[in-house]
């Protein structure tokens, strides 16, 4: 409580000292924009009436606290940031500044192309194939990465299917198994996708793939079982 309370007024605090700065216009160009905050995430910053402002996890109009013309205090994230370019490869990045002024810039949050999309983004537009490139990307690099959720991925695969959008789902869920191959659970809802778009033969192959996994998932064994004695009599 006395973390809280003390953190709140030194918010207050720092906000009364916010400086108002003149911003240029080739300034406000050059760092307005959307800087990679995570693999997945980006912060926006931009300007009105030249006035910095921010955008970051849904929340729009993020007033930071200005502390001059290239540092400001975010108190959302409780963090104070450096707008600085790279000196070798003239990129610019949003840099945390350490509480300790001695210590050397990092180069934190690269600024990136108003065309760049992370995977979620490629994902609500439905472009799954890169969706997927850039979450084994980050697979790759972090094999436990919270940004990587294999029931959130079966979750939106199912809000698809209640809407009767079957690809979609389809898709989804391939890029669960893509994700995690030894799973029997997402096998089993890419054969129940299939199976609700009417292809019986796909929803059986990954049903066994499923019993490769868990030879107790009773769904799929049923499944599996059905269909071998419907084809053995049609044989």
């Amino acid at each position: 409580m006395k973390t809280t309370l003390f953190s709140l007024f030194l918010i207050v605090i720092l906000s009364s000292c916010s400086k108002n700065i003149d911003y240029s216009p080739e300034y406000m160009a050059q760092t307005s924009g959307r800087y990679l905050y995570s693999q997945d995430e980006l912060i926006e910053i931009y300007y009105n009436d030249k006035k910095l402002f921010l955008k970051w996890r849904g929340a729009d109009n993020v007033r930071p606290v200005i502390l001059d013309e290239e540092t400001f205090f975010v108190p959302d994230m409780y963090k104070k940031f450096r707008f600085v370019q790279h000196p070798e490869t003239q990129k610019r990045y949003l840099s945390i500044l350490s509480e300790n002024p001695n210590d050397p810039i990092t180069y934190d949050y690269l600024k990136v192309d108003d065309t760049f999309k992370t995977p979620s983004m490629y994902l609500k537009t439905n472009e799954y194939d890169k969706a997927l490139a850039g979450y084994l990307e980050i697979q790759k690099q972090d094999s436990t990465s919270v940004l990587l959720d294999e029931r959130e991925f079966n979750s939106l695969g199912y809000e698809f299917l209640r809407k009767k959008e079957y690809q979609n789902a389809i898709n989804v869920f391939k890029i669960n198994v893509a994700l995690y191959p030894e799973s029997d659970n997402t096998y089993d809802s890419l054969a129940d996708a299939y199976l609700h778009q009417g292809d019986s033969l796909q929803a059986f192959v990954n049903y066994s793939k499923a019993l490769e996994y868990n030879n107790s998932n009773r769904r799929a064994k049923k499944f599996v079982e059905v269909y071998k004695k419907k084809t053995k009599k049609t044989d």
